[in-house]
């Protein structure tokens, strides 16, 4: 019998109680009380007097000789200076500058200021934060290494908080309030009273300011700015996950005010292609608002010509404006269900931008010329002006084109020739590709329909042969713009791919041999991944396979220089093709006009970026923007996935077992997308060994197999929303054992 608790109990495990256990003291040994003082020193601003720092440190009078000799040492090796018997550190001597990254579990890792790439992160342990948090700038000290071989550190100074507003759940206490951090890297609450509370209740979203951080002893207080709602609810989860990433869902004024001053091109101006008579079509989701892309096909004689029109954002966005330092700043759009937060007010990003169908738009174009085998024979590219014949959406193209439907082919007999063309076309593009090596991952995304504050449903989003028409000369476009600008040297962003870490690779190898695929002896090369995927195509593995493999990968990322691109086998990759939601994009086409403008000597040169920002500190900070947008999707897929479920406790589903560690199995739910976890302390049938190479928990008395990819009958027992963590457990049949179906295997 599963006991069901309350909606409200499952807000969060986290209270009062454990208000201040960032800083509990540890078992480890005390520092040497110079490097003790030197660290207190180095917190204080103002210079300090032996009896104060004595007292800070909590050291008796007997060790005040002590004190003073160590405090002469340090002034006479200029650590500290010393004026009228009080003392001051001396700049930051010895101590290096980071950025603080906690876990979940309460330490964190700290990155040294002009860490190198291969570097690891210094460890720093509960109990030597100081008081410090999430993404705080902080000063450390080096001590050593750990057992691990690991440098660790303690935090001596914060030079500046990360977070001063945060969101979380409100807990009445008496005559005060608490506030538990939505984001679980943040291990704290906030004391709040009651005046400062905005009569908030029990239970209820809210957002605060922290007014004072307290110290090592005490926690931060706070203030309420604002109630959010009902914790247990759609919009309210969103909000949540938007304040936790200060992702923002509006535009300052001066930016929306600039963007309605903007005229909107219809004439085809001087230096600009008119290839209005071009049947362009776009072909997008039955969703989507924004249309930044528009092809069309011409079988020729001796092959196909392709042309990829993209919306001209850089007629509408100069460079330094405040349009352009906001969408800067965002670096890209990110998309919630049912909630889209632009790079681009609406008015460029919906309608000056958008490649509606029927109206005439600036654009610039991709105009590339194959033989019948895909083999790319020439490429041109110019600013343009096109005209959509038609909103296609991919359910229309796929019944068009690949299910052949009548009264479809029937309706758009117009645009036929055409799209039959395209067809063919990605045809030979795809095949090329794949004989190169390039990787065709089909790891599924999530679909999530919601309908007011309730989530209707949880699935796999569907992907047909159209989705990877469009996907195939996007990439045609995006490959043929890097390699015209990297052989004419001209300096851009490039969307680069590394080779990824034999580490890793071993590692997924040896996962996939206990899934039982028979892979060829072991090649860090593309065409040896393509190679896995297809030897696991159509296998019940298939989806973790993927998943694995993905997870070998290097992050792909933007660079000043061109090194490839692995997963793609590309020699020359960037972005062009979505200026409206990729800044990356908007700087290919400045790149690119004004390579343009050099050879034809029409037109005037782009600024690329504004004025204070160069390509290197944009790499980084678009890279990063990116890393932003995938965790807040992430995040919102978790939250999503527990308010799915919280009514459901109890329920059996079944699922894939996608990752097996000491601690339990994972689980990923078929029907839904959602992923929980079995831990194997509910396992209670047998003592389960994790045997690591082959991925997997056998049991010690039954020998039954709990691998890698085989199939699993659970039963959901628990939802934390606070941790947004699903816990299931496996499911017995009448004999009383537990099953893996048709998987249970004995040694």
């Amino acid at each position: 019998m599963v006991k069901k608790s309350t909606r409200r109990q499952r807000i969060g495990r986290r209270g009062p109680k454990n208000r201040n256990r960032l800083q509990r003291k540890g078992s480890q040994g005390q520092p040497p009380l110079s490097e003790r003082i030197l660290s207190f020193l180095a917190t204080r601003d103002n210079p300090t007097s032996t009896a104060v720092i004595m007292q800070e440190l909590s050291l008796p009078g007997s060790a005040h000789k002590a004190t003073k000799e160590i405090l002469t040492t340090l002034v006479k090796t200029g650590k500290i200076s010393q004026k009228n018997k009080k003392f001051l550190a001396q700049g930051d001597h010895g101590l290096t500058k980071a950025t603080l990254a906690l876990t979940s579990r309460g330490f964190g890792f700290a990155a040294l200021e002009g860490q190198k790439k291969d570097e690891k992160d210094i460890f720093i342990s509960q109990q030597n934060l100081a008081n410090a948090s999430h993404g705080d700038s902080v000063l450390i000290n080096i001590l050593g290494s750990t057992s691990r071989g690991r440098r660790e550190g303690r935090v001596v100074r914060i030079l500046k908080r990360s977070v001063t507003t945060l969101c979380g759940i409100y807990v009445e206490d008496k005559k005060a309030g608490y506030l538990m951090p939505d984001d679980p890297k943040l291990p704290f609450t906030v004391f709040i009273r009651r005046e400062n509370s905005r009569n908030a209740k029990n239970g209820t979203a809210i957002l605060a300011r922290i007014t004072d951080y307290g110290t090592e002893k005490q926690g931060p207080t706070g203030e309420v700015l604002k109630l959010l709602g009902d914790p247990l609810t759609v919009p309210v989860q969103l909000r949540m996950a938007m304040e936790t990433l200060s992702l923002e869902d509006s535009f300052p004024a001066k930016v929306l005010e600039a963007t309605e001053q903007l005229e909107p091109l219809r004439t085809c101006d001087q230096g600009r292609r008119d290839l209005r008579h071009i049947a362009h079509v776009t072909v997008d989701g039955a969703t989507a608002k924004d249309f930044d892309d528009a092809v069309a096909v011409e079988e020729t004689n001796g092959g196909f010509r392709l042309h990829v029109s993209i919306a001209d954002v850089s007629h509408y966005v100069q460079a330094g404006s405040v349009i352009d330092k906001e969408a800067y700043k965002r670096g890209t759009s990110v998309y919630f269900p049912n909630l889209v937060l632009p790079m681009l007010p609406e008015r460029l990003s919906n309608d000056l931008c958008s490649l509606v169908p029927d109206q005439d738009r600036p654009a610039f174009s991709a105009i590339l010329d194959f033989d019948k085998k895909g083999k790319q024979l020439k490429a041109a590219f110019c600013r343009s002006m096109i005209n959509s014949r038609q909103r296609f959406t991919y359910d229309t193209v796929d019944s068009i084109l690949y299910k052949k439907d009548r009264d479809a082919r029937k309706e758009y007999a117009h645009l036929l020739p055409m799209l039959t063309a395209a067809a063919k076309l990605s045809t030979q593009l795809r095949k090329r590709r794949q004989k190169r090596g390039s990787l065709g991952f089909t790891i599924p995304e999530a679909e999530i329909q919601v309908e007011g504050d309730k989530i209707v449903s949880m699935g796999h989003a569907k992907r047909n042969e159209a989705h990877l028409l469009i996907e195939d000369f996007m990439l045609a476009a995006n490959e043929a713009v890097a390699e015209t600008l990297a052989r004419a040297g001209q300096d851009v962003l490039f969307r680069v791919h590394e080779k990824p870490d034999p580490t890793k690779v071993a590692t997924f190898t040896e996962a996939a041999g206990a899934m039982g695929l028979q892979l060829t002896k072991t090649d860090i090369s593309p065409a040896w991944f393509a190679g896995v995927l297809d030897e696991a195509r159509g296998k019940p593995a298939q989806y973790v396979i993927n998943n694995l493999l993905l997870r070998t990968m290097q992050q792909a990322r933007y660079s000043p220089e061109n090194i490839g691109h692995f997963g793609l086998a590309a020699e020359y990759y960037l972005h062009f093709t979505s200026p409206i939601r990729r800044y990356p994009d908007l700087i290919a086409h400045r790149v690119l006009h004004n390579f343009l403008v050099r050879q034809t000597g029409e037109g005037k040169q782009l600024p690329v970026l504004p004025k204070e920002e160069n390509l290197g500190q944009a790499a980084l900070h678009l890279s990063s923007r990116e890393r932003v947008a995938v965790t807040g999707e992430r995040d919102v897929h978790a939250r999503l996935s527990c308010l799915f479920l919280l009514d459901r406790i109890g329920e059996e589903f079944d699922g894939v077992i996608s990752g097996v560690a000491s601690f339990g199995l994972f689980i990923e739910l078929f029907d839904f997308f959602i992923s929980g976890a079995v831990p194997i302390r509910s396992m209670e049938d047998d003592y389960y060994q994790f045997d690591s190479r082959a991925h997997r928990l056998i049991g010690e008395r039954s020998n039954a197999v709990y691998q890698l990819g085989h199939t699993v009958r659970v039963r959901l027992e628990d939802v934390d929303m606070g941790a947004k963590r699903i816990t299931f457990s496996l499911v017995q049949d009448t004999s009383g054992q537990k099953q893996a179906h048709g998987k249970r295997q004995k040694r």
